[in-house]
């Protein structure tokens, strides 16, 4: 036998190999509750409930059928998930170029919930694809089968060299949803979309959270007529706050200090919890701004950019530049406060801490120091060994009405000469 035809033999017996897919259904699975986890080791499983359980009414369960199929059940939890982890880390980059994610998906119930799907990469690595809209239209219809770009589960920089959660679904709210014939297949065709990391930061949505469905686009609607409400009363609005939670706590425990501090100008607190970037912006382009002249606009958005994928800053910080533009578009004769991201984290080494630093470093070189002036206020919010006290922050992240005191007097020297004739 000649070179050729040992070559010809060779491949042909290398190519079943290089179709060959990669099980993961056979991986032992871990049921996680916000508060506890389980192991699934036979047909069912209920999460344990803490002795003091901070959501006492959620529950999580997870079921496995004959033929290996996974059920994740689910009621009022924050997050509950099916992590396909238990065994050895797996070395995905030969997989990445071409190959796909695919399970068939049965989505039972998700009409008060909402679903995710994750894979975690390493030491504080975690990517997810959103599936809250897509799954609700799946509700009823039987087994779909899906098919991911393994790509979608990865960023520039990821390592993938040893994967310790090849795959989980995530749950919010309540529902049941259940995954089957789980694998990655080896040059794979890829026909369920997500979202592209590279924009996703700067590519105007609502926002796709089970808990926020109900309320996000109403209070968009209310804020519309609060501004209409202004004008058709003659009342100038010089002053408006554009963010996120901790923006719409001016409402709730801010509400004295912005009563004190900021009723005078007819200000609007343009703040929805769980905002990103993307979502901000949306409600720029869909009227927010629209139908007043401010002297001033503050914004603070993007923790939840961190929150939520741990994104990489300069991509946040493009969605931010992407904000600010609308902004000035659209009030050419405003002035721009922008805001770093508040401290979050108990300790200075918390992992969203240094995220969250990364990005106010690179927020400086959005202002010109005129039309937007750049105020870092995070060492007023913090003790002075850089920890986070709970008289400030009682959960790392939101203010406490001593916090929105201190956030009040904070703007002043910076704020009131943009808001002077």
């Amino acid at each position: 036998m000649n070179l050729k035809s040992i070559g010809t033999v060779l491949l042909a017996a290398l190519l079943p190999m290089a179709a060959q897919a990669l099980d993961l259904q056979s991986r032992q699975i871990t049921v996680t509750d916000f508060e506890g986890e389980a192991r699934l080791t036979g047909e069912r499983v209920t999460v344990p409930k803490p002795a003091n359980p901070r959501v006492p009414n959620s529950h999580v369960a997870a079921r496995r059928g004959a033929d290996g199929a996974v059920t994740l059940q689910f009621s009022n939890t924050w997050i509950a998930q099916a992590r396909w982890q238990d065994g050895p880390t797996l070395d995905l980059r030969p997989y990445l170029a071409q190959d796909t994610v695919e399970f068939d998906l049965d989505v039972i119930d998700l009409s008060q919930g909402g679903m995710k799907f994750k894979l975690g990469c390493g030491k504080d690595c975690e990517r997810k694809v959103p599936f809250l809209f897509a799954g609700r239209a799946l509700i009823g219809k039987g087994r779909q089968h899906l098919s991911f770009a393994l790509t979608c589960f990865w960023r520039e920089g990821d390592d993938f060299a040893a994967v310790p959660t090849p795959f989980a679904l995530e749950g919010t709210g309540s529902g049941e949803v259940q995954i089957a014939n789980l694998h990655i297949n080896k040059r794979g065709k890829a026909t369920t979309a997500c979202p592209d990391y590279r924009t996703q930061s700067v590519t105007p949505e609502p926002l796709q959270e089970s808990w926020a469905v109900d309320w996000w686009l109403p209070r968009h609607e209310a804020k519309l007529a609060e501004i209409k409400a202004h004008r058709e009363a003659g009342r100038r609005v010089d002053l408006a706050f554009m963010g996120d939670s901790i923006t719409q706590g001016w409402e709730n425990e801010g509400k004295a200090a912005w009563a004190a501090s900021f009723a005078k100008y007819n200000a609007v607190a343009l703040g929805f919890g769980g905002d990103r970037t993307e979502n901000l912006l949306w409600r720029l382009q869909h009227g927010e701004l629209d139908g007043m002249a401010p002297k001033a606009v503050v914004v603070m958005i993007g923790t939840n950019n961190t929150g939520d994928r741990l994104e990489d800053p300069a991509l946040t910080v493009a969605g931010i530049k992407k904000n600010l533009d609308e902004i000035r578009q659209r009030q050419p004769q405003a002035k721009v406060l922008l805001l770093a991201l508040f401290p979050r984290g108990e300790k200075p080494d918390d992992l969203m801490r240094r995220h969250n630093a990364r990005i106010n470093a690179l927020l400086p070189a959005l202002a010109d120091g005129r039309q937007v002036v750049f105020l870092d206020i995070g060492r007023a919010l913090t003790n002075p060994d850089g920890t986070l006290s709970k008289d400030i922050l009682p959960d790392w992240l939101h203010l406490s009405p001593q916090g929105y005191d201190i956030w009040a007097r904070s703007l002043d020297a910076t704020l009131n000469p943009l808001l002077a004739p």
